[in-house]
């Protein structure tokens, strides 16, 4: 993992914003996260995220999909999901709780069987 800023070298004050900031776009993800099987998240027009809920689609996995703007719109409300999972791109894939990665990690996981186990286990 990256190193990441220790709490005692944040002031309160920028603390407080850190945690507010887009804090209900975050408890969206995260409850859908914590409630889906598969969940991607993306935002419109991104050809990474179309391949990714293609392949998906194909493969017959049912999954949850949140989206937020497109590239001129709503980059904030990505920034807050960025800075929580701390993948720095879209789409952003979750099995089972956990961050997959984007499209190719979600590929390679298709390809080689994984990410079913993932899903039966």
């Amino acid at each position: 993992m990256r190193p990441l800023l220790a709490a005692d070298r944040t002031s309160p004050d920028a603390a407080r914003f850190i945690e507010s900031f887009h804090a209900d776009v975050v408890r969206d993800v995260a409850a859908a996260v914590a409630r889906d099987a598969v969940v991607v998240v993306g935002m419109a027009q991104h050809p990474h995220v179309r391949k990714t809920r293609k392949a998906l689609d194909e493969a017959g996995i049912a999954f949850t999909y949140l989206e937020y703007g497109s590239y001129f719109s709503e980059w904030r409300r990505r920034l807050a999901i960025k800075l929580w999972s701390g993948w720095p791109t879209f789409p952003q894939v979750f099995v089972r709780g956990t961050l997959l990665g984007g499209e190719d990690a979600t590929v390679a996981a298709l390809a080689d069987g994984s990410i079913k186990q993932r899903l039966a286990g």
